[in-house]
């Protein structure tokens, strides 16, 4: 079965044919309010050199480069930051380089479905390729797209696979390192479970229960200071509480009691927090979760998030990793993450429209 017999969707909106376009695509509905216009002309100057260093610098084989030369999920996040600016395939100014690096991410699948690669990552690097595929999925031309949904297939069956491996009760419904862990932590069940979403908004038969199961896993992660552990028990931190609320947000739980005070907590503590580990992961993850959790909160909060990412930002267009958690990932993936932060009020990638 192929993922476009599973799904038969159309992205509106994100496949043109009538002409061909040379920018990027930002719809009416898309147009940012409040603090996201006033930073705009900072952040959409700051994205276009980001994505000029990104088309730059990626390999001949459609990687990026850097210690994890090979890995899909760089080469994953490296896409989605040209989707999340309205960039597409098949059209310029970079849809060679956006085809190239899904091209990469198909012809690392195994017989198994794994999308892992060569680059390492395990499931990390599985679901967010997966996720990847499934946000492009209806924007490529009838040939990638026949590859894509065969590999999609194979790519949701095993995240849903490893999701029933007989787990600890109070991990049951999450991911883990690998298929067939039998714990869970919210970081890797934060990207199983957006790929999954996406997939299903796009109409591809993902059981509800999976949703709920790995919904439940994650408020077993949530603390009484309002923040979210990386297993459950643990200690609250801001990058898993980002995680935490992006995915309750996503799954419908909007505004309620459990994100209300994640919100507050990351509000709370990201001055003095945001840097202490996998800085450029938590800004992905709080910017997107604080975007969907919306109102006042994101109007108090996005100068703060603009103002800590425009700074750091070398004068190629990168972003270089601050910490050592971050170092060997490199400088693509830091850049990559840095877009996908800056580009939310853009809300051009369908599983991070409001």
């Amino acid at each position: 079965m192929t993922f476009r017999s599973m799904t038969c969707f159309i992205r509106v909106g994100f496949v043109c044919s009538l002409g061909i376009m040379s920018g990027p695509l930002i719809t009416k509905a898309d147009t940012a309010t409040g603090e996201d216009l006033k930073f705009q002309k900072a952040f959409d100057a700051a994205n276009d050199r980001a994505l000029a260093y990104l088309a730059k610098v990626q390999l001949p084989d459609g990687s990026w480069p850097g210690n994890m030369k090979g890995n899909t999920a760089i080469a994953s996040l490296c896409v989605m930051a040209f989707l999340a600016r309205g960039y597409t395939p098949d059209l310029p100014p970079y849809g060679s380089t956006i085809n190239r690096g899904i091209d990469f991410v198909l012809g690392s699948q195994n017989q198994e479905g794994s999308l892992t690669g060569r680059g390492g990552g395990q499931m990390y690097s599985h679901n967010i390729s997966t996720l990847m595929l499934s946000e492009v999925s209806g924007m490529v031309n009838p040939e990638r797209q026949k590859r894509l949904d065969e590999a999609l297939a194979k790519a949701l069956k095993l995240i849903l696979d490893a999701q029933r491996v007989v787990k600890n009760e109070s991990h049951r419904g999450g991911w883990r390192y690998e298929t067939h862990s039998k714990d869970s932590d919210i970081s890797h069940s934060g990207w199983a479970l957006m790929a999954l979403r996406s997939a299903r908004n796009n109409g591809a038969p993902v059981p509800r229960e999976a949703i709920d199961d790995a919904v439940r896993f994650i408020l077993r992660c949530s603390e009484k200071d309002g923040g979210f552990a990386y297993q459950p028990g643990g200690g609250s931190g801001i990058a898993r509480t980002g995680v935490g609320l992006l995915c309750l947000e996503l799954s419908g739980r909007h505004r309620d009691a459990i994100t209300t005070a994640a919100a507050a907590y990351i509000t709370r503590d990201f001055d003095k927090k945001w840097t202490e580990r996998f800085a450029f992961y938590t800004l992905y993850y709080v910017a997107q979760a604080m975007f969907q959790f919306s109102g006042d909160e994101w109007e108090k909060f996005a100068p703060k998030l603009y103002d800590a990412v425009l700074k750091l930002q070398a004068t190629d267009g990168s972003w270089a990793p601050l910490n050592g958690q971050e170092r060997q990932a490199g400088s693509c993936y830091c850049t990559s993450m840095a877009v996908l932060a800056l580009s939310v009020s853009y809300r051009q990638l369908p599983i991070y429209q409001r």
